[in-house]
């Protein structure tokens, strides 16, 4: 089974290396890795790992903080893949099929920013619109959004009052970015976290840019 490991590694030569080498020690193959964040004081990676069958995922843990200075942040079952050329792929997409733009763009935005699932809403007079949702979001078709319109991208708070208990009750951490305009949103979700960093934040502001100009011209 694949695995989604969120890793804290200090600016240290080879520590990188040394995790790679303790999950090979428990048997897990590494099947790729993205940095998420850099600074000077060190990177946050997120690492695809495939475990033999009947290995619990608290080995990962305890394998990569085996590592001096390395602090994981989370794990969680993994089912896509990672591709460094997902965002021009998800924009091609919508180009060829704009009609369908908003439905695309939910579906996609799970796979780049590895979110459970993205929901799209409209802000309108009577409250918010729902537009679109990945396969995976929750069913719903009506959902109070305070915070609309969204002038720029954010993280937010999930233990608001507007959020749903079932959402509160996976310890879902939230994350929006406006399309183009203030007021249509892209709602993204991570069920048991980890929390959304402000790179990622960044990321899905800039793609949700790039996506509105192809969709509004």
């Amino acid at each position: 089974m694949s695995f989604l490991i969120r890793v804290q590694i200090p600016d240290r030569p080879g520590t990188l290396g040394a995790v790679a080498g303790a999950l090979g020690e428990i048997g897990a193959d590494i099947l790729g890795v993205d940095v998420v964040e850099r600074s000077s004081d060190g990177a946050v990676d997120d690492l695809v790992v495939e475990l033999p069958s009947g290995r619990l995922p608290d080995v990962l843990i305890t394998a990569a903080e085996s590592v001096e200075g390395v602090r994981v942040d989370a794990v969680r079952p993994y089912a896509g893949v990672l591709d460094t050329h997902r965002e021009l792929e998800l924009v091609e997409e919508i180009a060829a099929e704009p009609a369908r733009g908003l439905e695309l763009f939910a579906e996609g935005v799970p796979r780049i920013i590895r979110s459970g699932w993205a929901m799209v809403f409209a802000h309108r007079a009577g409250g918010s619109e729902h537009l679109a949702s990945s396969g995976s979001a929750p069913e719903i078709e009506h959902l109070q959004l305070p915070w609309l319109p969204l002038p720029r991208a954010t993280v937010l708070d999930a233990d608001d009052s507007w959020v749903p208990e079932t959402w509160r009750e996976l310890g879902t951490e939230l994350a929006a970015t406006p399309i183009g305009k203030p007021d249509r949103v892209l709602l993204a979700g991570r069920p048991g976290g980890p929390r959304f960093r402000t790179s990622e934040v960044a990321r899905l502001a800039h793609l949700a840019g790039i996506v509105a100009v192809v969709l509004d011209g």
